[in-house]
């Protein structure tokens, strides 16, 4: 690892201090990725900032009944929390689904959003990665791609993103609340990360000296009825193949409201805008489910060993939604 110098920020101000005058400063929250790139040599700040010590811990009801969740809350405390259990159980069964106890209990919320893409190529410094190395080539594209993009890709760049957390916001139209020097920005959370396009190394919006404080949940009477399904090849701490957010309502047969979004599918937590068109309104059946999912993956674009994922993914949709019309949650 390179050596690097080390603050510990006591609140934002100094924080944003610090990142403004070591233009190559990291911030860090829990260490669960960051400090793992850079043992590898893959992250190499001369400076870490470090932030865990800023007042950004707590998880609080908002008026008109949506929730404000600190960016350095534990995902583990996340979980477990009353209000999120309670009105947004996709949310508390992503964050469960997502990794061991003991990284649940070090990792945080802003970490989560921000963290890197595990594509092996990646992770390996002698492959060629557009993502480590603008313009060396992705040498995924003709690679072992069963766990990598089938939605949004580039010729540039398959790798997905690997929060599951980020699913299930995606699909709860979470908000992201920014701070910076020059002021404080909110974004939909949708609109934080990027495909890869041409510049799959800049992964998100964010500029290097703004800095995540906070994500808002609106208040949703349909994620009362919501449900998170991960799919991986072993049941304990494993990345998604495909995983599934959803919340689903309905009225006398017919789907009244609709969330979907995707995980393992794509570069970003991915929003099924299209199989939503299709469902709402729509009678509240398999066939309806297996239309919409069908709908969502049209524009799936697989690699040599991945197209499995889009029959998986759209089983995957159907038996979700079904398991929440079955057990009587989305009436």
């Amino acid at each position: 690892m390179k050596s690097f110098a080390y603050v510990s920020a006591p609140d934002v101000a100094t924080a944003l201090d610090a990142i403004t005058e070591h233009p190559h400063a990291k911030f860090l929250g829990g260490g669960t990725n960051l400090v793992d790139l850079m043992r590898v040599g893959i992250e190499a700040p001369d400076t870490v900032v470090d932030i865990t010590g800023l007042p950004l811990t707590a998880v609080a009801e908002l008026p008109g009944g949506g929730v404000r969740i600190g960016a350095l809350v534990r995902n583990s405390v996340l979980a477990a929390h009353p209000l999120i259990r309670a009105r947004y159980p996709v949310l508390s069964q992503a964050l469960l689904a997502g990794a061991s106890g003991q990284l649940r209990n070090m990792a945080t919320v802003g970490g989560n959003l921000l963290q890197r893409t595990r594509c092996m190529y990646f992770y390996d410094r002698a492959a060629a990665c557009n993502k480590r190395t603008p313009g060396s080539g992705c040498d995924a594209i003709g690679g072992f791609t069963r766990s990598h993009a089938i939605l949004g890709a580039s010729e540039h760049c398959i790798a997905t993103h690997p929060s599951d957390m980020a699913v299930a916001l995606a699909a709860l139209d979470a908000e992201v609340e920014i701070h910076s020097p020059r002021g404080i920005l909110r974004i939909p959370l949708l609109d934080l990360h990027r495909l890869p396009g041409g510049t799959p190394h800049i992964e998100t919006v964010l500029a290097a000296d703004e800095l995540i404080t906070a994500v808002d949940l609106p208040p949703a009477p349909v994620a009362a009825h919501s449900r998170y399904r991960k799919v991986r090849d072993r049941a304990s701490y494993a990345f998604a193949l495909v995983s599934v957010a959803a919340a689903l309502t309905t009225e006398k047969g017919t789907v009244t409201g609709i969330r979907l979004a995707l995980g393992g599918v794509a570069a970003k937590p991915w929003r099924a805008f299209e199989a939503e068109r299709v469902l709402l309104g729509a009678p509240a059946t398999e066939e309806s489910f297996r239309r919409a999912a069908e709908a969502e993956l049209a524009a799936a674009t697989p690699q040599s060993e991945n197209a499995f994922k889009i029959e998986l993914a759209q089983r995957t949709i159907v038996a979700t939604l079904r398991q929440l019309l079955t057990d009587g949650s989305a009436q």
